[in-house]
C-alpha cells in the first residue's frame, strides 16, 4: 500500500500528465491490490486507498472528457471502477465512526503528506 500511495503523490506532484500506457499501468497495479487485500486493510491503509482511489478516478474523468474514442472508453471504465472502490472505503470510514467533515479534512491533509 505504501508503494502505490507514494507513487500517487509522485504523480500528484508532476508538472506534466503521464502518458496513457504508464497511468493503466499503475490503475491495473491499484485494480489489482485491492481486489487481492481490501478485505484486510487496516484503517491507516483504507484511508491510502481512499485517496488512491479518488485521485486516479477523477484524473481519469478528466482524461475522458480530453480523449477521442478508444482511450477516452478506457479511462471511462477505470474512472468508474475506481468510484466503485472510493464507494467501498467511504463506507468502510463511515462505519469507523468518521463523517464526511473529517473524512474531507482527513483527505484534504493527505495531499500535503511527506511521503519519502
Amino acid at each position: 500500500m505504501n508503494e502505490l500511495y507514494k507513487q500517487i503523490h509522485v504523480y500528484l506532484n508532476m508538472d506534466e500528465e503521464i502518458p496513457f500506457d504508464e497511468f493503466e499501468k499503475y490503475y491495473k497495479k491499484v485494480l489489482k491490490y485491492f481486489n487481492e487485500q481490501a478485505d484486510q486493510f487496516e484503517e491507516e491503509d483504507v484511508w491510502k486507498a481512499l485517496f488512491i482511489s479518488e485521485n486516479v478516478m477523477s484524473n481519469a474523468e478528466g482524461r475522458a472528457k480530453e480523449e477521442k474514442g478508444n482511450k477516452a472508453k478506457k479511462y471511462s471504465r477505470m474512472a468508474q471502477r475506481l468510484t466503485l472502490w472510493a464507494q467501498n472505503f467511504a463506507a468502510r470510514l463511515a462505519e469507523m465512526g468518521y463523517n464526511k467533515d473529517q473524512m474531507n479534512e482527513r483527505f484534504e491533509k493527505m495531499f500535503e503528506d511527506d511521503t519519502e
